[in-house]
């Protein structure tokens, strides 16, 4: 089964200092069709306005990545981390048994641009963790990339949740292709440019929803970023 969620059904607020798309019911937006995907419950892609942000908050049993893929996101937590997050870095934070942090865009003259990701923990009340790598794009050109995993494997980040994420870029020729186990779930969101996802076309915040499926082909790029996500059933 493939599934293909356009961009435009997402749901959608503007906040003024901050617009937002989501993936999935979040806060005010609520469709019970769409409460999530296996075990990944919130792609959000957020857009901050210049010398504004999110507030100190907190949050408890997710786990939380953030993927930038414009300007800069300041980060702050009560773990003692204080951070700023570029484009090509990939930000894992277990919110375990509570953590608390903010999130701003200290630019005065830039959006900062970024997704932000939940996936359902696999154990609850950990200590809470931080880890934030950075991947070069050389590493996800014409391939998929694993940027976070369950045991960092390939010095991606260590998520505690039974689930692998893929980043990829593709133009041209490139391909790239990514066995699946088709007990398992997987998405694939497309964060900017067109692609070919098993012979369905997407454009930039299209989704691809797959259930029973060996495979995930990627083809026919134009200035294509994608994220694939591996997900328990």
């Amino acid at each position: 089964m493939l599934q293909i969620r356009r961009s435009d059904a997402r749901g959608y607020a503007d906040h003024g200092w901050l617009k937002s798309y989501h993936s999935f019911s979040f806060a005010e937006y609520f469709d019970p069709a769409w409460m999530g995907w296996g075990n990944l419950r919130v792609i959000n892609e957020d857009r901050i306005a210049p010398g504004t942000g999110f507030g100190t908050h907190g949050h408890r049993d997710m786990e939380i990545i953030s993927y930038v893929l414009q300007g800069n996101l300041a980060h702050k937590d009560s773990m003692g981390n204080v951070k700023g997050i570029p484009p090509g870095d990939v930000q894992r934070m277990s919110a375990g048994s509570g953590v608390r942090h903010s999130e701003f865009n200290h630019a005065p003259n830039s959006t900062t641009h970024f997704l932000q990701i939940w996936i359902e923990p696999s154990v609850t009340g950990i200590e809470p963790r931080y880890e934030q790598k950075s991947f070069a794009d050389a590493e996800k050109r014409g391939q998929l990339r694993l940027v976070a995993s369950p045991d960092g494997a390939e010095g991606s980040v260590t998520i505690n949740a039974d689930a692998a994420l893929y980043a990829g870029l593709l133009d041209g020729e490139e391909t790239a292709e990514l066995a699946l186990n088709p007990a398992r779930k997987a998405y694939v969101h497309l964060v900017r440019g067109s692609l070919d996802v098993n012979g369905q076309h997407l454009k930039g915040g299209d989704a691809a929803v797959l259930a029973g499926e060996s495979r995930v082909q990627l083809s026919n790029g134009e200035d294509a970023e994608v994220l694939v996500f591996d997900l328990a059933p």
